[in-house]
């Protein structure tokens, strides 16, 4: 940083600002506590979404998506979508409607990771995945993570990470500071990635040297017995993956045929029992071991802003038609 005469770069800048507050005390010391116990961390793989920068916000974007997509294309097909229905339902001005229609007739045809449409710039960008190990175990949900009551599946917790401000240098607590500086040299070393994968990443910490961590979130994970499976989706709260892998459990594992009735009821009354504990993280039943575990995620900053797709990304989908045609007038043709 003492290259830059002046303030440096915002890619460049953690900026850590101490606390007092009760709320923030406690936070600090749960997190430090844990960071002793899950010391090691493994890294899933790649995420990708859509960020937006509007004309004012810059240097600054915002998430659109919940960053749970695995491949470059299928967040592509969410800009289609996002712009198709903002197309659809935002404007009346048919001028405006051309602008958004025909950036969606390019996202049909061409696997774009950036356009700008009208007074906003859209992004595909990308983050790693990655969960906290310690005793043998991923990290469990913390007792200060924000968390949900009950057992009913809806209404769903709203979703933290759509809406996310992606502000490199927006202050911290000195525990994320910390994190995010012991995190910025990590890259992928494991030998289960091919060479293009590795040498990727040792680039990105050259053209992306900067870090911010997005919304934790919840999986249910499936213990094997050298590894563990993603068993659900990313949920915004512990409770809300407990809810999913009750729901599975319970409603969805008698539909697919993989159990009988007398295994469906071995299942249901375990699942009965997990109920009525107090914010249960671990589940076991039939030899099986399903666990709540927390979901960090990573995103990497460069100068011109958050990491889009790598080259050595999977990428193999083609760009393809999602939505009836439209005209500007907002006329949709479901013929087709």
């Amino acid at each position: 940083m003492s290259d830059h005469h002046q303030a440096p770069p915002d890619h460049l800048v953690i900026n850590v600002q101490r606390r007092d507050d009760p709320v923030a005390l406690v936070t600090e010391a749960d997190a430090f506590a844990s960071s002793r116990t899950y010391g090691k961390i493994v890294v899933r793989g790649p995420l990708f979404g859509i960020a937006e920068q509007r004309r004012g916000e810059r240097p600054r974007w915002r998430l659109l998506t919940d960053m749970a997509t695995g491949y470059p294309q299928d967040a592509r097909d969410e800009l289609n979508s996002h712009l198709w229905f903002k197309a659809k339902d935002e404007t009346n001005d048919p001028r405006e409607r051309r602008i958004l229609l025909d950036a969606v007739a390019r996202l049909e045809t061409e696997p774009l990771n950036e356009l700008t449409v009208g007074d906003t710039r859209y992004r595909v960008v990308r983050a790693d995945e990655f969960a906290r190990t310690g005793e043998g175990r991923l990290e469990p949900p913390r007792p200060t993570d924000v968390d949900s009551e009950g057992w009913d599946t809806q209404p769903r917790t709203p979703s933290t990470t759509k809406g996310f401000v992606i502000d490199h240098a927006a202050a911290v607590g000195l525990t994320e500071g910390l994190d995010r500086m012991g995190l910025v040299p990590l890259s992928y070393t494991s030998e289960r990635f091919p060479p293009d994968v590795l040498a990727d990443s040792q680039r990105a910490l050259r053209t992306h040297p900067g870090l911010v961590l997005l919304p934790v979130v919840f999986r249910v994970m499936e213990r094997k017995e050298k590894s563990w499976s993603m068993a659900s989706s990313q949920h915004p709260t512990p409770q809300d993956a407990r809810r999913s892998l009750v729901h599975y459990l319970k409603t969805m594992l008698p539909l697919t045929g993989e159990v009988d009735e007398q295994e469906a009821a071995v299942y249901a009354r375990a699942v009965d029992a997990f109920t009525r504990r107090v914010r249960p993280n671990e589940l076991k039943v039939r030899g099986r071991s399903f666990e709540i575990a927390r979901i960090e995620r990573m995103m990497r900053i460069g100068p011109a802003g958050p990491e889009g797709p790598r080259r050595s990304d999977v990428d193999d989908q083609e760009p393809t038609k999602i939505h009836p045609s439209m005209d500007e007038w907002g006329n949709i043709d479901y013929s087709e």
